[in-house]
């Protein structure tokens, strides 16, 4: 049987020509390209350097107008309190502009990455970040529940716990490099719900070389109760405020940036005051377990400085989660306040 009739050389040669035009194209293509990506890094360096300007100048302003108050004529205090609130309106806008302009990254992400850029040019880009986040800390959760439970009732062993601790500080350190990105990216989380990831990296770590002993198995079930119904907490928190974003950006009140978090924000009030119960409980677990901890320090049995140094977090994650939350609801309860009031 007779095979396929060999390719003729008038036939190599065309697929040549045709190999050639397209590679000319690409070279064409290529060169517009870098053209445009020159352009486009002349126009940010222009943008930022005129809102570097704009700001201070702003910033000015403000201080002006501050000291003029006193002696303000009556019919310009109208005007000059349109100024104050155009200028602090104009932050804002400022705020969304940078997120789409490169800048000079934190001194963290500078020690993690160096100098490299990770501000997304694209909102497209932007959200699909942010929404892979999401789902990272949703799945991570899912599998920090089931290890734990693993750990407190199926395996005593000091190799899973350590997997598990480990697991913890990879967790919370992914969180806290993904989390500056974000920031560099316009999301719009700050504060103590930043710092914490940084006090439960430090945490898992000292957890991790806690070695096996009698303190240690005397606090082990407990942490890994208190680990398992902190990652359900976050779980419900995830599931639960996802929705409530997704709706609240649909009607144009909350942000595109605006992530989840493990704790309690006023934008929380509607559908999710639920969760404070569950809340106020995991804190004053924590407050429980620092207090644990600083128990077993007195024994004289306890030669582990981790013992100590795993109090000390668990009290300041205490304090700042239960504060922080508090004072949200505070505010709220003053506000919802005043408006009857009113």
């Amino acid at each position: 049987m007779e095979g396929p009739p060999a390719p003729s050389v008038g036939a190599c040669l065309r697929d040549w020509d045709e190999l050639q035009r397209d590679f000319q194209s690409i070279q064409e293509t290529h060169r517009e390209y870098r053209l445009q990506l020159e352009e486009l890094t002349k126009l940010q360096n222009s943008c930022s350097g005129a809102i570097v300007r704009q700001k201070k100048k702003l910033k000015e302003l403000a201080l002006t107008l501050r000291k003029c108050k006193a002696s303000v004529p009556p019919d310009k205090e109208e005007i000059l309190l349109e100024i104050e609130n155009l200028v602090k309106e104009r932050q804002g806008v400022f705020f969304d502009m940078e997120a789409y302009l490169p800048k000079k990254n934190g001194l963290y992400l500078s020690l993690v990455l160096g100098s490299v850029n990770v501000t997304l040019l694209s909102k497209q880009a932007k959200f699909a970040y942010k929404d892979e986040y999401e789902k990272f800390k949703l799945y991570l959760t899912i599998i920090l529940i089931i290890i734990s439970f693993t750990c407190r009732f199926l395996l005593n062993s000091r190799v899973t716990d350590a997997t598990f601790n480990f697991l913890l500080v990879w967790y919370y350190c992914t969180l806290t490099i993904r989390e500056s990105i974000l920031i560099n990216n316009g999301s719009r989380i700050k504060g103590w719900w930043v710092f914490h990831h940084y006090v439960s990296t430090f945490l898992s770590g000292v957890m991790l070389t806690w070695p096996d002993g009698l303190m240690y198995q005397k606090f082990r079930n407990q942490f890994l109760s208190f680990s398992m119904y902190q990652s359900f907490v976050q779980f419900l928190q995830y599931y639960y405020q996802s929705g409530c974003l997704y709706r609240l950006r649909a009607l144009g009140e909350r942000h595109n940036m605006d992530l989840t978090v493990e704790g309690f924000q006023s934008w929380m009030w509607r559908g999710l005051t639920f969760l404070l119960p569950f809340l106020f409980f995991g804190h004053f677990w924590q407050l429980f377990n620092a207090v644990t901890l600083f128990q077993l320090a007195q024994e004289p049995q306890c030669k582990e400085w981790q013992v100590l140094m795993c109090g000390l977090p668990f009290l300041l994650l205490f304090l700042g989660n239960f504060f922080t939350t508090l004072r949200v609801v505070h505010q709220k309860f003053h506000s919802q306040h005043g408006n009857k009031k009113d």
